[in-house]
């Protein structure tokens, strides 16, 4: 092949049939060129054939991505196991398949597309372009599609498909991953993210098409098919309209003499968070001009995620300073998650994390009710839910008031889906969190929302100030009332899947077969759940409460102390993350010992059960 001219090797790389010694890899190529008709990802591919790249065009070819967290993420290139034109084509026939076969009024009710913010140069892929050949591939079906005409939030997805009475939807977008990723997350017609089984369907059905159809590539048909319609202005107005049912003091609210700054991340959040105020009577809070408009590169923050604190916080915090505003609101690209940064009188900032934000919304929400009930209200009736990584404290509170409160397995899918058993049987939900910064105030949508959570925490905040109480005041008033909850929440890294496993296995064969530590360190372990294999030693039958979710690893621990700690790997990125949790009660009010006895648990967690010298994690850093 080296001895064929420029112009021969190109005829021959589109169609020879490809001799690199593996024939599944060559089959794989040939696809790849005949189906791609985007010019810059077929170009990588042809580069990589041109260039003898055997083993990263094996890497890129010959697998396929598989549904994660409700749906694909990955980076964005040429590839079957990467987020492109082709592969979103092919989720999208899949979707077709299954929905077709779920829905016989699939046709009538139609499918709404929505999408961020992100885009790369150098494969052309951007979430708008992705969100069109979503759109496109339906159209040609002649599948009724809302396709909205700008970037949104992600939960305006959800909200629209539940609002619009469509069969599913899909929502462009890597929320806070990093700038080379993207995704496709599906929503089922219940507006909660898609659970078991519709995941393994919908991906045997895109391996059942994976060659486009007519008409696939079709994106004209976005601008030209009557089936297309634009859901924003009504989605966005319905969406605000909705607000108010969880806006307590809009009157004080305009009075307030406290000032927001606000942060979108370089994402879709500005101007949602902008109508969200007005509604709920604020003066519109004071963007980060910086960060304000959409920039796919995120240029002025190491890494997107308002989660990281402090460190890429900072140009909201100067600002803050500079205009003498003492609450920091940032949501991430996507707007499905809050960050909240408070001045503290010494002149430093709190950044709340996702468990502290999560106890001041539970005595929020929960307060916000007692005072506004009907006469005939039950406080029986009331819910509130956690992910079972997260912090215990909305526990304690309903323990104390009255209320039921619940945990579900990791991940706002498990959340959404069990609201909705939770209201068909007429209750009343009030708050649902994850620790990693993902609130749902009410239940207007089914999944997290940063945009509802932000004017709630300024409302909440505004509250406070008239009576001179800061909102780390106020969660110290909490903790004082229903017992002291810290918690730890951290990550390493570790790129290699075989040691993942082998430090869960050695965990479940721990001194012999089939037996679980009993201690960490000094500390006496009372009870493991492992909720990849479906034991839980708390339980008469030893068998686990929560469903079994054999393809993530996750085993919680429960100690004698009352500390609550659980190793888990993450859905859509290379880590093991660890939660810890000191649950005191409320007559335990020694922060300090508490504080430490939680580090001491940690660092025997990391050090007997972690390894991480001896196994290579790389501790997190930002």
């Amino acid at each position: 092949m080296a001895e064929n001219t420029e112009g021969d090797l190109n005829s021959n790389l589109l169609h020879a049939p490809y001799h690199t010694g593996d024939p599944q890899l060559d089959t794989a190529i040939g696809q790849w060129l005949r189906w791609d008709k985007n010019p810059k990802t077929k170009e990588q591919i042809e580069n990589l054939l041109r260039n003898g790249m055997n083993k990263e065009l094996r890497d890129r070819l010959c697998c396929r991505m598989t549904f994660g967290t409700a749906g694909l993420r990955s980076a964005m290139g040429a590839g079957f196991c990467y987020i492109n034109d082709l592969t979103v084509i092919q989720s999208t026939q899949g979707m077709y398949k299954y929905l077709e076969r779920c829905f016989s009024d699939f046709k009538q009710r139609g499918f709404v597309v929505g999408y961020d913010t992100r885009g790369q140069v150098t494969s052309s892929c951007s979430s708008q372009r992705l969100a069109k050949l979503t759109a496109a591939v339906l159209l040609a079906k002649d599948v009724p599609v809302y396709l909205f005409s700008r970037y949104v939030p992600t939960p305006f997805v959800p909200y629209a498909v539940q609002k619009l009475k469509a069969v599913a939807g899909v929502m462009i977008t890597a929320s806070h991953n990093r700038k080379e990723d993207n995704g496709y997350k599906v929503y089922w017609e219940t507006g909660a993210q898609i659970t078991s089984p519709h995941d393994k369907e919908i991906l045997k059905c895109i391996e059942e098409c994976v060659e486009p159809w007519n008409g696939s590539w079709n994106d004209n048909l976005v601008d030209t098919s009557p089936l297309k319609r634009d859901p924003l202005q009504d989605i966005c107005r319905r969406y605000m309209e909705d607000l108010k049912k969880i806006c307590f003091y809009r009157e004080l609210n305009s009075k307030t003499t406290l000032k927001f700054v606000h942060t979108s991340f370089h994402g879709v959040g500005h101007d949602y968070v902008q109508l969200a105020f007005k509604v709920f009577g604020f003066k519109p809070p004071i963007p980060v001009p910086e960060q304000k408009d959409p920039d796919p590169d995120f240029s002025t923050v190491k890494c997107p995620n308002p989660e990281e604190g402090e460190s890429v916080l900072e140009l909201s915090l100067r600002l803050a300073e500079k205009e003498n505003a003492r609450v920091v609101l940032a949501t991430d690209p996507d707007a499905d998650r809050l960050a909240a940064a408070e001045l503290q009188e010494n002149g430093c900032w709190k950044v709340f994390t996702g468990n502290e934000l999560a106890a001041l919304f539970g005595w929020w929400m929960f307060d916000c009710w007692k005072k506004n009930k009907s006469r005939n209200a039950d406080v029986k009736n009331v819910y509130m839910l956690a992910t079972t990584v997260s912090s215990k404290i909305l526990k304690a509170i309903a323990l104390k008031e009255g209320f039921h409160f619940e945990e579900t397995l990791p991940g706002f899918k498990w959340i959404g889906s069990r609201i909705i058993d939770l209201l068909e049987n007429g209750k009343e939900v009030l708050f649902a969190f994850e620790e990693s910064i993902g609130f749902l105030c009410g239940t207007s949508v089914l999944d997290k929302d940063g945009v509802s959570a932000a004017v709630v925490v300024a409302e909440m905040a505004s509250y406070l100030e008239t009576m001179n109480i800061t909102l780390k005041q106020q969660l110290v008033k909490v903790y004082e009332k229903y017992g002291y909850h810290i918690s730890k929440t951290s990550y390493f890294l570790c790129y290699e899947p075989p040691t993942i496993k082998s430090i869960f296995e050695r965990l479940r064969n721990f001194d012999s077969p089939k037996e679980y530590p009993k201690f960490c360190g000094t500390f006496a372990i009372l009870h493991v759940r492992d909720i990849t294999t479906g034991y839980d030693s708390s339980q008469p039958n030893k068998k686990s409460v929560l469903p079994v979710s054999k393809n993530s690893q996750m085993i919680t621990f429960t100690f004698q102390n009352g500390c609550v700690a659980t190793l888990r790997t993450s859905g859509t990125e290379p880590k093991i993350k660890y939660y810890a949790e000191m649950c005191a009660s409320p007559d335990q009010s020694d922060t300090a010992l508490l504080e430490e006895e939680l580090k001491k648990l940690i660092d025997a967690l990391i050090e007997n059960f972690l390894q991480p010298s001896k196994n290579g994690l790389i501790w997190r850093s930002v």
